[in-house]
């Protein structure tokens, strides 16, 4: 049963916890935005589709946005509970500091939940969206636009060329229109003016050419004896199809397998298989590929060296059996096998290099999944007592210091998931990383907030300095 105490505090964490989401969620979508910039710019998205895009770029980034909200907000909720005195009448009633964080920490450790089910659930789907979109939207070609005085030939077997448009870009003169049908030579169009327009279902471009002529060489390639045709023309109508312009419509499962678009149970079924996958290039493919290469390969499972060879007298080697005419085609074909098994060898090690990486990004995708939500508790850990300890609402201070204690978060993640990949650091240490480093510090704060820490307090180190300074004079 949620008492007064508890309902204030929630009631003073829920506004800034809402805004600073939206706000961080705004800023991490448009950073996703100028990121893709040069992708999306040019090629006629509908407003509908930058609309989905949006949605499904918001979904991925939110297991980001709820950790540095809970921090904000926690800092901001304390410190203004601190600035108007409440936090003095609180604790002057006897209620120690863990008991007022009480509500917010089981908030905070629902939206943990909440963020671990929608980067389980929700995110694998958003990405497989949205990664498709952006495949569609780079592969598609910029927005049909023809300019006065250039040949445009974006339109496949086409280049056209319009003197002078209108200003109502419909009306157009001194057209010329090349066809590349791949024959004898070009086919040519000229016309002295006409109007362009673009049909209603946007898939086709219609040119209705008025007093104009077509040009059209027609024969064998492999003679001189061809027709040249000219047609002379009041009207006539050319119609080039649009169908490349638009974006295209590739199916998700081009990229359901990637780490990316699996929750934690596809993660771990797929680690197994790429595990049993690694098991069969160390043993069957090295059985298969490399032991036939050596004639006494068939001794290595009972090993070799137990097996004794007489070499006969005097011999040490077995290159003191061959014999010295035999000798340079011996070397020769021991080289080539050499050759080959070293080939056969660079071939499996680069293939197990390619399924091993693979089987770190499964584990390194399954324990993100845990390791940021668990950051939401880590980050109001920290926030909460820094709120108490700084006594200061708004933007300023907190906003500054949020910022710095994120940026920290989000260099050790980095760092970490780069350290994984590059097998500094197993996929658990490097992902956890944020978590272990920023943890003690949160339990520090939370100690100097309970005992009323002058953590920030200016006058408390010039205090202190000046007794330090009086004491070496003192020496």
């Amino acid at each position: 049963m949620l008492k007064k105490l508890d309902k204030l505090i929630l009631k003073a964490f829920i506004g800034p916890f809402i805004a600073t989401f939206f706000i961080t969620l705004f800023v991490l979508v448009m950073q996703f935005f100028w990121k893709y910039i040069d992708d999306l710019v040019g090629k006629g998205l509908e407003f509908t589709s930058i609309l989905e895009l949006t949605a499904y770029v918001s979904i991925t980034v939110i297991p980001y946005a709820l950790p540095i909200s809970i921090l904000l907000s926690s800092i901001m909720t304390f410190g203004n509970l601190g600035e108007s005195f409440e936090l003095v009448a609180i604790k002057s009633a006897g209620i120690p500091l863990l008991r007022f964080m009480r509500p917010l920490l089981g908030a905070a450790f629902v939206i943990s939940i909440g963020a671990f089910l929608i980067a389980n659930y929700f995110i694998p789907i958003a990405n497989l969206k949205y990664t498709t979109m952006i495949y569609d939207i780079r592969v598609a070609k910029p927005a049909f636009d023809i300019k006065e005085g250039i040949f445009y030939d974006k339109i496949p077997g086409y280049a056209i060329k319009v003197g002078k448009k209108d200003k109502n870009g419909n009306d157009i003169s001194n057209i010329v229109i090349y066809e590349n049908q791949y024959s004898l030579q070009d086919n040519l169009i000229t016309a002295e003016k006409g109007t362009m327009k673009i049909s209603d279902d946007k898939k086709f471009l219609e040119f209705d050419l008025v007093n104009g002529w077509r040009y059209q060489e027609k024969g064998p390639y492999n003679t001189v004896e061809t027709d040249y045709y000219r047609l002379g023309f009041k009207t006539y109508k050319k119609v080039f199809d649009l169908s490349s312009f638009s974006v295209l419509k590739t199916p998700d499962s081009m990229f359901k397998g990637s780490y990316e678009m699996l929750n934690v149970r596809q993660l771990a079924k797929s680690s197994d298989s790429v595990k049993k996958e690694l098991s069969k290039i160390k043993t069957d493919r090295m059985k298969r590929e490399v032991t036939p290469y050596f004639l006494f390969g068939k001794n290595f499972e009972k090993g070799w060296k137990a097996n004794t060879y007489k070499l006969g007298k005097g011999k040490k080697t077995y290159g003191d059996l061959i014999p010295d005419s035999a000798l340079n085609i011996t070397y020769s074909k021991g080289a080539d096998k050499m050759n080959l098994i070293k080939n056969s060898l660079e071939i499996i090690s680069s293939e197990y290099k390619q399924v091993s990486f693979q089987d770190k990004l499964f584990n390194i995708n399954w324990h993100k999944k845990f390791a940021l939500s668990f950051a939401c508790m880590v980050l109001f850990i920290i926030g909460a007592p820094l709120g108490s300890i700084i006594r200061k609402g708004g933007l300023g201070m907190p906003l500054v210091i949020a910022v710095v204690f994120f940026l920290i978060f989000h260099l050790l993640n980095m760092f970490g998931e780069k350290f994984a990949k590059q097998e500094i650091l197993s996929p658990f240490w490097g992902i956890w990383m944020p978590s272990a480093v920023l943890l003690p510090i949160g339990i520090f704060l939370v100690y100097k907030a309970m005992n009323d820490s002058q953590l920030f307090n200016n006058e408390s180190y010039f205090n202190f300095f000046r007794k330090f300074k009086r004491k070496s004079k003192a020496d």
